[in-house]
């Protein structure tokens, strides 16, 4: 793999000229020649490039650079490490600076000082690899008499500064206006950056802004207030003058909400998922200011907030924002309750367009929740439906302060009356989390719920981990799911030995595991052989996208993102052709080239024989087959095509009507309307308003665990002693064998020690 190379640009034969106000060092003058480094580069080597360059003793040549962003202190190269770690500290700049000072020189220029921190140092230790060894820093105290001196000059002060320039004069002194306080602030805080000090303030209200160096004895000041009779800001007084050196540290410091808020804004407008390690290092490359992960994390907070608003303020417009979404869209379920204390606690909203939708869909609903990254975090739970063609339709969402029973209790409440619906419907979800009680309460026995299959193979492995291989997990993982799709009694039974032959255990736990919600041999429900209740991964992928906004705008991007969905597709279907959807299309036509196969026993009645590589009895009154195909699809399956194109029938009409054009479009037939930004009304208005709080608990440190969804078979590898075939150790750390005669650590045992597949 090839290494970055730094092209440097050596001067020699000028001077070192120290800055009056900040004492920082630039060199003037001298000629300049082209070298290269990159991270194989020798120092011997290097030295031997520039003596031969500058016609100067290798021996009495001393090498040293800046660190970034600073101008005051030098760092000695004397090592092979020292060489590759600068080069290492300047591999995202295209240009740094590295002096070659003869020996004699620097004794008679500068002044060395010792390795322990010092207030004249101002090297950045933070800047240091903590297991890096201390190089030696110098520091000017005047400026530099050169006669025999070699730079090469890859000079990057100016790259950092290049964006605070711009503010040099931004303040111009006595008699400039502004038109607010704010704006004079701002303007103040980046000619503070522009000309690295810091400040203080010594009045600030909405009458005056006095403002001095924050050195001691500094006499910079300024002084600004309203101009008489107009609504204007004007500077007053004001005191150029700077005596203080190096404050431009603090400075950046000072720096690091408000301002930076203003300054990435733009960026985060464009892209919302601009990460705080790349804000601090755009800032340090922009402006030379050092930020801490923190920091640029506030800012960012900050900066997200004068964006989309305050997270606070969203809270209490949820009372307007249902109003506005029933009265915008009529027919649409929008409502809210609090805690005793006015706090949020939860948020329910199902569009009329997609309870409409909804009616012309399977009944069958999938419900998934999602953790949400908001200021005040929470949860949202989310009820998705299978469209005609196998799509995602979103038919409502609630944002509440918790995953709980109670939750999902009113969740489904608020569902049930959104549909107003008796048809009988199936669920898919989680068996845990009270849902299963819940369903049972509110929609009673005519519904059916069917377990996520997904949950439950991954609280098969939780429940049984440390005790089998990564192999005998896998197989059982495999044998579960065979079981779930098995369409008669005898597969699923056959499925299961298998289980059981790998582990009683196991098949103890399948067998308790309540089999009638989940296997198809047994479940009453119609899933159409969905099995996970995460069907509508795009919606949480929106979600996703959403999910650290203030409550109002997230739901109100999901509102426009399920209203361009509801365009896209009902454009779409206005051009098939075909009876069936595509993607059912699709499923008929490979069901009928099975068909052609099998032979048909012709008999008086509805049902017939089907011979192929086995037996099934086909009843086409009553659509079902024996295979099961038919009943669990909804679409005829390979024998019942068999039987009713020998009789000439058409396979469009026994076919689910769910699955037929007409419906899909019919789904798509009503439409989201578009909202107004919601404002609360005027004072006198608000009286009757309830109010509504931020619920109590904020973000906690740290982001929150992502909810993974993955494949149940991607299942961690456990370790497996390769000499005595035991788990959670290898050979190396087995214990028999050893001449100890000890017995492996139960709790190792227990545990087990993770390590991906395939290795050794």
């Amino acid at each position: 793999m090839a290494t970055k190379k730094i092209i440097a640009i050596c001067q020699s034969g000028g001077e070192f000229v120290t800055h009056k106000d900040d004492g920082s060092l630039f060199y003037n003058g001298g000629e300049a020649y082209a070298l290269d480094l990159d991270q194989q580069t020798q120092l011997k080597d290097f030295k031997q490039e520039l003596a031969e360059t500058f016609q100067c003793n290798i021996d009495a040549m001393a090498i040293k650079y800046f660190l970034p962003g600073n101008r005051k202190t030098l760092i000695t190269i004397s090592k092979d490490k020292d060489l590759k770690r600068m080069v290492n500290f300047f591999k995202d700049s295209d240009q740094v600076e590295v002096f070659v000072i003869a020996e004699d020189a620097a004794a008679r220029n500068v002044s060395y000082m010792p390795t322990s921190r010092s207030s004249r140092t101002t090297v950045s230790e933070t800047a240091v690899p903590s297991d890096a060894p201390m190089v030696d820093a110098i520091v000017f105290d005047e400026p530099i008499e050169t006669t025999s001196l070699g730079i090469c000059h890859f000079g990057n002060e100016e790259k950092h500064r290049k964006a605070a320039t711009q503010w040099e004069n931004i303040i111009t002194g006595v008699d400039q206006r502004f038109n607010t306080f704010a704006e004079f602030r701002e303007a103040l805080h980046k000619y503070s950056i522009a000309h690295g000090f810091t400040y203080k303030y010594k009045k600030n209200d909405s009458h005056r802004v006095t403002a001095k160096c924050k050195t001691e004895g500094c006499p910079w000041r300024i002084y600004a207030s309203r101009l008489a009779t107009t609504q204007l800001i004007c500077i007053k007084k004001m005191n150029p003058e700077h005596t203080c050196e190096g404050a431009t540290v603090k400075a950046g410091y000072r720096a690091t909400r408000g301002w930076i808020g203003n300054i990435i804004k733009e960026k985060l407008k464009v892209s919302p998922n601009y990460k705080p390690k790349d804000i601090a290092s755009d800032i340090k490359r922009d402006y030379g200011i050092q930020l801490n992960y923190t920091q640029a994390w506030r800012a960012k907070e900050i900066a997200r907030e004068q964006l989309q608003g305050s997270y606070k303020e969203a809270y209490s417009q949820l009372p307007y924002f249902c109003e506005s979404i029933v009265e915008t869209n009529p027919g649409s379920r929008a409502t809210f309750s609090t805690k005793a204390d006015s706090s949020f606690h939860r948020f329910f909203v199902s569009f009329h367009a997609s309870i409409a939708g909804f009616h012309q869909c399977r009944p069958l609903l999938f419900l998934d929740s999602t953790l949400l990254y908001s200021k005040y975090q929470g949860t949202l739970l989310a009820a998705t439906a299978a469209d005609g063609n196998d799509d995602f339709f979103p038919v409502a969402f609630a944002v509440v302060d918790e995953e709980t029973e109670d939750n999902w209790h009113w969740f489904l409440s608020q569902l049930k009356s959104a549909l107003s619906t008796s048809e009988q419907i199936t669920f898919v979800s989680d068996f845990q989390k009270g849902i299963k009680e819940s369903l049972l309460d509110i929609f009673g026995k005519e519904c059916h719920h069917g377990y996520c299959l997904r949950c439950l193979a991954e609280k098969l492995i939780k429940d049984l981990k440390g005790q089998f291989s990564h192999d005998a997990r896998r197989l059982m993982v495999q044998d579960l799911y065979a079981a779930a799709y098995a369409p008669k009694l005898q597969v699923f039974e056959r499925c299961i030995d298998n289980i059981k032959a790998i582990s009683v255990d196991a098949y103890n736990w399948v067998v308790n595991s309540e089999p009638d919600h989940w296997a198809n041999a047994f479940f009453g429900g119609a899933r159409y052989n969905h099995m996970t209740s995460n069907f509508g991964q795009q919606f949480y992928s929106w979600v996703s996208e959403v999910d650290e906004l203030p409550i109002t705008q997230m739901v109100d991007v999901l509102r426009g993102k399920i209203m361009e969905l509801i365009y896209r597709r009902r454009l779409e279907s206005s051009q098939w052709v075909t009876r069936l959807t595509p993607v059912m299309e699709d499923k008929l036509q490979h069901e009928m080239s099975k068909a052609r196969s099998l032979q048909v026993l012709l008999s008086h009645g509805s049902i017939f024989e089907v011979r192929g590589e086995s037996v099934n009895l086909v009843d086409i009154d009553h659509w079902d087959c024996c295979c099961k195909g038919w009943q669990l699809t909804g679409l005829p399956c390979c024998h019942a095509i068999a039987v009713l194109e020998c009789h000439g029938r058409s396979l469009y009409d026994y076919c689910s009507r769910f699955f037929m054009t007409e419906s899909y479009q019919l789904t798509y037939t009503e439409s989201i309307n578009p909202m107004p930004n919601v404002e609360k009304p005027e004072q006198s208005e608000l009286q009757e308003a309830t109010i509504v709080n931020p619920p109590p608990t904020k973000r906690p440190p740290g982001r929150p665990k992502l909810k993974l969804v993955e494949s149940v078979d991607i299942i961690k590898r456990q370790l497996q002693c390769s000499k005595c075939k035991g788990l959670g150790h290898n050979k190396k750390t087995c214990n028999k064998g050893n001449g100890l005669g000890e017995p492996h650590h139960p709790l190792l045992t227990c545990l087990g020690s993770e390590e991906p597949e395939g290795s050794t």
